[in-house]
């Protein structure tokens, strides 16, 4: 505790050179906590976008194949696939075939174009983990008989309703009526700035039959729902195995269908942005190499000024340990209130750029991230630059001759 308090009041007079030598460690600190911290709000956007999707989240997708060099969907995937899935495979909660069309939607004298218009099964709430916030969703029954019913998103409602009750209400797609018997939960727009809510939902059979005039069973994806977190892996096995069965796959054979599991895909996201978020670390990180070696210059600079000081004290008994211990305590002294400045800047910082990106985004918002690991990290780290470039100075100090160090002038 007398080290420090001598190594304080010795850094203390001289406060603007001491200032000037933790510049550095100041403003490599502020810029690794920085990246850090917007690295770890990338990552929690992501996961919290995938988590978004619903409930334990598979997706099974028409494969790929190539034709005269351009890549091409399999379109083999059909809705009885869906229901073999959540009927045969025990790790499966629920499923919903998807089926994408387009086009106007008109309401009295109002007409809108959303952005998605999905044919899904009864069981889509479940897979999305999408409630209904007015009305109720279409039942099996509306699936089996092709009703023309639709459940809509809130913007739907604010761009045709406004302050019209949707719920028994008549639409038209294609010209065709539709009863509205739902209102979906709010979701708002996701990471890329794309409106989840401007859709509308119709039981799959519907989009089939009415308005692509089809009598086909194909289907454009799968959306499955595992019963946990933890089966999901053993669900994606028993769903890959299935279809192979049910398309006659033999082993070895390519499939034509792709099954992605979206925890993986997460996973995948999230080692993205942990590497470039060290990487860039690393790269900020360099300027703490400058500060360590401005440390070493001024304490080189203050051996030379305080020779005599030394000498007095090895004069009256200080042992060159004590001199190298005073001497590194200041360097780790100035090391550690840098890192302490240079991590509450680098807070500062990044709360400003995490709220100024949300001013420019009109998706999911940032949240701001920050981790008291990477605060202990960043002390222990400037303390440890502190060690490093300030032994040699230190090391120098302890190893004057007294009777020299009481001569220098």
């Amino acid at each position: 505790m007398l080290t420090l308090r001598i190594a304080w009041r010795a850094l203390n007079k001289n406060r603007m050179r001491a200032g000037l030598t933790v510049l550095g460690v100041v403003i490599g600190i502020a810029a690794v906590t920085t990246m850090v911290s917007l690295g770890q709000s990338a990552s929690a956007l992501v996961q919290g976008q995938f988590q978004a999707l619903g409930t334990n989240m598979i997706l099974v997708f028409p494969g790929q194949r190539n034709r005269d060099g351009i890549q091409q969907a399999i379109v083999t995937l059909t809705a009885r696939d869906a229901k073999a899935i959540g009927v045969e495979c025990p790790s499966v909660l629920a499923t919903t075939p998807v089926i994408g069309t387009s086009g106007q939607v008109i309401y009295g004298s109002s007409n809108f174009s959303p952005r998605e218009i999905t044919g899904v099964s009864e069981e889509f709430p479940l897979v999305r983990n999408w409630s209904v916030r007015q009305g109720e969703f279409f039942s099996e029954r509306d699936i089996s008989s092709s009703n023309k019913v639709c459940v809509i998103g809130h913007t739907i409602v604010a761009k045709l309703f406004q302050t019209i009750n949707p719920i028994g209400e008549t639409i038209r797609i294609k010209n065709i009526p539709f009863r509205v018997v739902g209102v979906l939960e709010k979701k708002g727009a996701n990471m890329v700035g794309q409106d989840q809510d401007n859709l509308v939902l119709l039981p799959y059979t519907t989009v089939r039959k009415r308005l692509q005039g089809s009598e086909f069973d194909n289907v454009g994806a799968i959306m499955v729902s595992a019963r946990s977190m933890q089966v999901m892996a053993e669900a994606q096995l028993e769903i890959d195995q299935l279809l192979a069965e049910r398309h006659r796959i033999q082993p070895g054979q390519p499939r034509d269908y792709i099954v992605q599991n979206t925890t993986e895909i997460a996973n995948i996201f999230g080692a993205v942005t942990g590497t470039l978020t060290m990487m860039l670390a690393s790269i900020a990180a360099i300027s703490l190499v400058v500060g360590g070696v401005g440390i070493m210059n001024i304490m080189l600079v203050s051996v030379t000024e305080r020779t005599r000081e030394i000498g007095i004290r090895m004069a009256v008994g200080a042992r060159a340990n004590d001199i190298l211990r005073q001497f590194l305590v200041e360097a780790v002294l100035l090391s550690c209130v840098g890192g302490l400045i240079g991590f509450l800047l680098g807070v500062g910082a990044s709360v400003g750029l995490v709220t100024l990106i949300n001013s420019f985004t009109t998706g999911t918002k940032w949240t701001h991230e920050v981790s008291i690991t990477a605060g202990i990290v960043a002390f222990l780290f400037a303390a440890a630059v502190g060690v490093f470039f300030g032994y040699y100075p230190a090391r120098r100090a302890s190893r004057l001759d007294p009777i020299e160090a009481l001569r220098y002038e």
